[in-house]
């Protein structure tokens, strides 16, 4: 009926004056004054306010930026200035729901300045750019609280991988960012933490990390996947002594590609899956050196990247193949990689580290909104956690549901 009395009126339904406009300024300023109504213990223009007692004392005007887009209106005060309005706070100047979506366009990568734009074009709402940055910053102690969570006791895997970001200090250079991804004696996917690196990949810039996630509550690790990082070995080994570590597959085979033309591609990977898919470490060496081969005339630097991994390649062949599948699962740990990227590409650089890190945290927790992967995740979970039970029989939790 609304409707078509305002299109019977001219009025539009949404922008500048639009009926959606209005109808948001007098459900606010009803909602407030049922609140001052509240407050005082009568209602506007009663008896009851005239005994000398706390009263209204007028309004004054407000903007408040909304999903409809700004939106003036009055708010009502009282004479001992007691009032504490709940659905527009003191000092507030934005509703939830503007809030929640600069949060949500900043996860998708999006930049202060092209969220402000979208807010103005879409919604009619002028945002600056400080303004995103407060509204963003707000997730600061969020990211502290949940990097200092406590942990699960074991994890039967744990993918560690880096992001380069683009970091400003007297100039532009990258620094990564180091991510930790687990799979949970549940069969789920849990982010452990995120770290700033600073050029320190050595034993000890993991032996800090890896005895904060200890004391954090992990005691111990089943297997750690990782892409060769210098000095990571050593510290799993310092902190987790019975901890499997091993080369990831997925990063191996991407860094074979660097090496080789893009026409040798398909070629290439159909002539590796032999040797990662062997069925035993002798298998695997047999076809590797079948490999070696054909193509290590045109590209040696495959076969020695390869060759210098291989320590570090070999330990799952050990393993029944549903543990193998779960190491060598690209799904979990590849999409968490892509977001990260998507979310980082598109800033460009970041002032500082920090900044950077809100950026990830950010990207992070908008995975998964419908809780779709996770279902998929535990619903194929109870073959590979047969398998670990049986290899990993003495360090698996007794209370497994």
């Amino acid at each position: 009926m609304l409707v078509d009395r305002a299109r019977a009126g001219g009025l539009q339904l949404t922008g500048e004056g639009g009926l959606l406009q209005q109808l948001t300024k007098r459900v606010l300023e009803s909602a407030l004054e049922g609140e001052m109504t509240d407050h005082l213990g009568y209602e506007k223009h009663d008896r009851a306010g005239r005994d000398g007692g706390n009263s209204r004392n007028g309004t004054r005007a407000k903007t408040v930026i909304t999903d409809v887009g700004p939106v003036e209106i009055a708010v009502p005060h009282d004479v001992e200035n007691s009032f504490e309005p709940q659905i527009v706070r003191k000092r507030q100047r934005r509703l939830t729901g503007v809030d929640e979506m600069v949060l949500l366009l900043s996860a998708k990568g999006l930049t202060h300045g092209e969220i402000a734009a979208h807010l103005a074009e879409v919604y009619g709402a002028n945002v600056s750019k400080q303004t995103i940055s407060t509204i963003t910053d707000q997730v600061m102690e969020g990211m502290a609280e949940w990097q200092l969570r406590p942990l699960d006791p074991i994890y039967l895997v744990v993918f560690v991988d880096a992001i380069n970001v683009k970091v400003r200090n007297d100039q532009v250079a990258n620094r990564p960012v180091y991510v930790a991804l687990a799979v949970t004696v549940e069969g789920t996917r849990e982010i452990l933490g995120i770290w700033a690196g600073d050029g320190g990949e050595g034993a000890k810039h993991w032996l800090q990390v890896f005895t904060e996630l200890k004391n954090r509550g992990v005691n111990d690790v089943l297997m750690l996947v990782c892409d060769g990082l210098k000095g990571l070995p050593d510290a799993v080994e310092a902190v987790w002594p019975r901890t499997i570590v091993q080369t990831c597959i997925v990063h191996l085979l991407r860094n074979s590609f660097r090496y080789a033309s893009r026409a040798d591609w398909d070629k290439m990977a159909k002539a590796l899956r032999p040797v990662y898919t062997a069925p035993s470490e002798a298998a695997a060496t047999e076809r590797f050196l079948e490999f070696s081969e054909i193509w290590g005339a045109k590209y040696p630097a495959v076969i020695k990247l390869w060759s210098d991994a291989w320590a570090e390649f070999v330990p799952f062949m050990a393993f029944d193949v549903e543990i193998r599948k779960v190491i060598c699962s690209t799904n979990a740990i590849e999409s968490v990689n892509a977001r990260i990227r998507r979310a980082v590409r598109a800033r460009g650089h970041f002032p500082n580290p920090q900044a950077a890190l809100k950026c990830v945290y950010m990207a992070l927790m908008s995975l998964d909104p419908t809780g779709n992967g996770r279902k998929r995740w535990t619903m194929r979970w109870k073959a590979p956690l047969n398998a670990f039970a049986i290899v990993f029989e003495c360090r698996m939790p007794t209370d497994i549901k």
